[in-house]
């Protein structure tokens, strides 16, 4: 009876911390921009290689890159080579295929390596919109002074004129919805922040009938 007590603890403690480590990895929704700004490194690039390597618990995962472009942390890493990451999903680890896609990676940099995970802005380039394009080749750099304020439930006010009051998670969640899809929050010249949708790089003639 002793055993079979000490067997049940042991099972329960253990499928507890299962549980707890499944759960562990949480993001808040971060629009595409912020995402951007508050990375070191944004970059296009195709995975041609990976490799598990035996640091910490559960290991990192080391992935080897071909970068195709870099759209921030020319000055902090101008050439990418390897991409590291948690090997557990759970503790935020990123699955990337081998010789497969181009993804948009960002990430951050601690003692000369790159990091990313689930909290992170990561995508096949394929799935990003013409606007997200356009965001990370010009116009997310114009707005890495604006403040993207997230609206969980209405009303929503700015509070400044610097902030964009951000919609989506009142219909979707994070990334996938349409403001995050098509628009960029910029500051204008007139010194105030706003949403932007358009074809061309904004200036002051453009009026406020592009906003969502």
């Amino acid at each position: 009876m002793t055993a079979w007590l000490s067997f049940l603890v042991v099972f329960l403690c253990s499928w507890s911390l299962r549980d707890l480590v499944v759960e562990a990895c949480t993001c808040v929704p971060i629009h595409p921009q912020d995402a951007f700004c508050n990375s070191d490194i944004v970059i296009r690039a195709k995975v041609v290689g990976k490799k598990l390597m035996k640091d910490g618990p559960f290991g990192t995962m080391r992935y080897t890159v071909k970068q195709m472009k870099m759209y921030r942390g020319f000055q902090i890493m101008p050439h990418v080579q390897y991409i590291y990451t948690e090997a557990s999903e759970s503790l935020c680890g990123v699955k990337l295929e081998v010789n497969k896609y181009q993804y948009l990676i960002t990430g951050r940099v601690y003692e000369g390596k790159v990091y990313t995970g689930l909290c992170n802005w990561y995508e096949k380039w394929d799935r990003l919109t013409l606007s997200q394009r356009k965001g990370l080749n010009h116009r997310y750099h114009l707005g890495c002074g604006c403040k993207i304020r997230p609206c969980y439930y209405l009303p929503c006010f700015a509070t400044s004129k610097n902030e964009c009051i951000w919609t989506d998670m009142l219909y979707n969640f994070g990334h996938s919805g349409y403001q995050a899809k098509h628009y960029a929050c910029i500051q204008r010249v007139e010194g105030y922040c706003s949403w932007y949708r358009g074809w061309a790089p904004p200036d002051k003639t453009i009026i406020n009938a592009t906003d969502p």
